[in-house]
């Protein structure tokens, strides 16, 4: 498997190992772990530091054949040997993330380069994180760049690797799921089993178990996680962190760090810098897509909505992480919203406040759904507040509200998660939150809201059609 490798001094190097300026002995890349760099005694008596390290990394396969056979030749990396009482250094990332939280994406790019060399590499998915190349290439230094070949991915997206290895004169570590695992999963559920019971064992088989293989072999790695991408999982994430999952090269669970560079920056400053430096996109892009995965789990999304809610749509919020970042929830934070949800009371602020917005009770929602007659038609959204798709067409909502205030058209909510989501379900024909249903006058049944054009003319059109 080929290493990424470029530098602005030297054309990019292919193959199966690369070669650097180094002196006159070879030493290996000393073992950096997430805290600190451990303590071997052998060899001679002078410390090693980091920018030593990075003029003395051996070709990629020049080790001996590793017992660990987990770990792709791709992502294994030559373990040196250390010279007499290594220094143990302490490398506090807590402070150092708030050290950077103001950084530009460049500076912690370089910042992260600099300190692990060869021992990171940056996660591309094929989207619009081929942001992180560029910033790694304008560093000057070399770097390396893998991919999670899942086997479904669109055509585009494999046109896009190509096109991306030639611009910047890399090649790409593909990492493949386990044949054997893929084998048995699609002859024993078939192949679209996850439209049925959910996404997260095919994502297991064909994601995570090929990304901890690759991680296996690193001290460190870049991803494109970005704040703004999904609220109700991603809005706390730090620069740079101890990986709260998965394991690095040392072993064990705190050996591996995650570097985020772009975790404060917004979306539509990322797509300014992809154009204003003229850096090839996947054509996807401009069908609509803004997340991007496999092609039966990912479609473009609609005004109105959120650029996640083309991940998984079939599902409800929550579950919209495949589990290669699932570290960004924490525990307590994952058993109080499942406290919420249970009890029906949540601690997150309620969305679609408007004086010109009725809350409707559970009972409210049952007398209304009762009435054959009703004095005016009505408009309610089933929502949960912490779903960030009802956050992203919070506003289309309030300004139909607005629009239609002082008509025929009452317009409401009701909050159908907890306690209340399985009446929802089985009553009001409650799929996957947000879900918007139109009362008719003089029509018992409600009926559903069928597209997913959420913005305000859209749902507007839907009222005129029916009232």
């Amino acid at each position: 498997m080929a290493l990424a490798v470029t530098s602005s001094s030297s054309a990019a190097i292919s193959g199966s190992s690369f070669s650097r300026s180094t002196g006159s002995s070879e030493l290996k890349v000393p073992q950096i772990g997430s805290f600190r760099i451990l303590e071997r005694g052998q060899g001679q008596s002078s410390a090693l530091n980091l920018s030593q390290r990075k003029s003395a990394v051996k070709p990629i396969n020049a080790e001996p054949k590793r017992n660990d056979s987990i770990v792709p030749s791709a992502a294994t990396v030559s373990a040196p040997e250390l010279v007499d009482k290594e220094r143990v250094e302490i490398e506090d990332f807590e402070k150092l993330a708030k050290d950077l939280e103001n950084a530009s994406p460049l500076e912690i790019m370089d910042k992260a380069l600099e300190t692990f060399g060869n021992d990171i590499a940056i996660a591309f998915s094929g989207a619009e994180d081929v942001a992180l190349i560029e910033y790694a290439h304008l560093t000057g230094r070399p770097f390396r760049v893998f991919s999670l070949d899942t086997g479904r991915l669109n055509p585009e997206t494999y046109q896009f690797f190509d096109t991306v290895e030639k611009h910047y004169g890399i090649r790409i570590e593909y990492m493949f799921p386990d044949s054997v695992e893929v084998q048995a999963l699609v002859r024993s559920k078939g192949l679209f089993s996850f439209y049925e019971d959910g996404h997260q064992e095919c994502c297991r088989v064909r994601k995570v178990r090929p990304l901890r293989r690759a991680l296996k072999g690193l001290r460190a790695w870049i991803t494109g996680q970005r704040k703004d991408q999904s609220p109700g999982t991603r809005s706390e994430i730090p620069v740079v962190q101890v990986d709260p999952v998965f394991e690095g090269l040392d072993g064990g669970i705190g050996s591996l760090v995650k570097w985020n560079p772009v975790a404060n920056v917004d979306g539509k400053d990322i797509w300014n810098l992809l154009r204003a430096m003229e850096i090839p996109v996947n054509s996807l892009h401009s069908q609509g897509y803004i997340s991007i995965g496999c092609e039966p789990c990912t479609r473009p999304v609609l005004p109105g909505q959120h650029e996640r809610e083309g991940r998984w749509w079939w599902e409800d919020a929550k579950a919209k992480e495949c589990g290669l970042h699932k570290g960004n929830i924490k525990q307590e934070d994952a058993q109080l919203n499942d406290a919420a949800n249970a009890s029906g009371t949540a601690a997150e602020t309620d969305i679609f406040e408007s004086q010109n917005l009725v809350t409707l009770s559970r009972s409210g929602i049952e007398n209304l759904a009762k009435l054959e007659n009703r004095k005016e038609p009505w408009l309610v959204v089933m929502y949960a507040p912490w779903c960030p798709f009802c956050q992203a067409m919070e506003g289309s909502y309030l300004e139909l509200a607005d629009k239609l205030a002082g008509s025929n058209v009452k317009v409401g909510k009701f909050r159908a998660d907890g306690e209340n989501k399985e009446f929802a379900q089985s009553e009001l024909q409650l799929g996957s939150f947000p879900t918007i249903l139109f009362f008719p006058k003089h029509l018992a049944q409600p009926i559903k809201y069928p597209s997913e054009k959420r913005d305000a003319d859209s749902l507007m059109v839907f009222v005129n059609a029916l009232r």
